[in-house]
C-alpha cells in the first residue's frame, strides 16, 4: 500500500530525513517511535506532500510520484490517497460537528448535500460522536474534537490514515476514548500509520513498529517483539528512558 525508496528531506542545512526506504502493506497498522526531532512527524508530512521531499519517491497504492519531478494533478492524486489527522484536529471553529465532515465533501468532492448529511451522520455515529453533531468545537473536549478529526479524515474514504501524535495534545483522562476509536479501525483492515508516543497502544494494537533516530529507520520489526526485546542500542536507550523512574532533589 505504501512504498517509499530513498526519500530525504532537509531544512536549509540541515537534513532531517536521510534515505528512507519503508514499504507498508495492505491493512497494516504501523507505529513510528523515536525521540523529538528524529524525522517521525516530517516523515508523516512528506507522505501526503504536506513537506515537500528533496528526493525520493513515494508510492500509495497505484500512484507514484517522483519528489523531484511531478506536477499539479500527480500531486492531487498521491494527496487523495491519505487522509491526516493532526495533533490539534484542525477543525473548522465556526462549523459544527457534522459540518466540518460534510463541507470537505460538498465542496471538495461535489457530494449532494443530503448525501454528504447521511454519510457524516454515520461517521459521526462510528466514532461515537452522533450526539454531538450540531455542536461546535469549542464545546467539546480534546478527546471528542479529536474522534470528529478522525470522522473527518474517514469521510474522503482514503487508502491510508496517517496519525500525527494524536493523543498528546490531550488530558490524560481523554486519551483513552480516541485509542478506542483507533483500536476499532485497526480491526477493520485499515492500513494505518501512526506517529505516537503511547507505547503499550503501539505494542498491542500495531503490526508493525518503526524506530527513527536523527532522520533514519535505526529499527524495525513486529510491534511486541522490538518493545520487549529492542536489538539495538538507541532503542534500548529510549525505551528504557520511558521506564526509568526520575530521581531528582530539590
Amino acid at each position: 500500500m505504501i512504498n517509499v525508496s530513498h526519500l530525504s528531506k532537509r531544512f536549509g542545512n540541515h537534513e532531517v530525513l536521510k534515505e528512507i526506504n519503508l514499504t507498508i502493506k495492505q491493512g497494516e497498522v504501523v507505529a513510528i517511535i523515536g525521540p523529538s526531532g528524529s524525522g517521525k512527524s516530517t516523515l508523516l508530512r512528506c507522505l501526503n506532500l504536506l513537506e515537500k521531499p528533496n528526493s525520493g519517491t513515494i508510492a500509495i497504492d497505484q500512484v507514484i510520484l517522483n519528489s523531484q519531478h511531478y506536477n499539479h494533478k500527480q500531486e492531487t492524486n498521491l494527496r487523495k490517497q491519505s487522509a491526516m489527522v493532526f495533533q490539534h484536529y484542525n477543525l473548522f471553529k465556526n462549523k459544527t460537528a457534522l459540518e466540518n465532515i460534510t463541507y470537505p465533501l460538498i465542496v471538495g468532492q461535489k457530494m449532494a448535500k443530503d448525501e454528504a448529511k447521511q454519510y457524516g451522520l454515520s461517521l459521526l455515529e462510528r466514532v461515537g460522536m452522533l450526539a454531538y453533531a450540531n455542536q461546535y468545537p469549542i464545546t467539546l473536549s480534546g478527546g471528542q474534537q479529536q474522534r470528529v478529526a478522525i470522522a473527518r479524515a474517514l469521510a474522503v474514504r482514503p487508502k491510508v490514515l496517517l496519525f500525527d501524535e494524536p493523543t498528546s495534545a490531550l488530558d490524560p483522562e481523554r486519551v483513552h476514548e480516541v485509542l478506542q476509536v483507533m483500536l476499532k479501525l485497526a480491526k477493520e483492515n485499515i492500513t494505518m500509520l501512526i506517529v505516537t508516543h503511547e507505547m503499550e497502544f503501539a505494542k498491542y494494537v500495531a503490526d508493525r513498529i518503526i524506530f527513527m533516530s536523527n532522520g533514519i529507520i535505526v529499527e524495525e520489526g513486529q510491534a511486541k517483539s522490538l518493545i520487549d526485546n529492542p536489538q539495538h542500542e538507541l532503542t534500548q536507550r529510549f525505551l528504557r528512558q520511558l521506564t526509568d523512574e526520575v530521581d531528582f532533589e530539590i
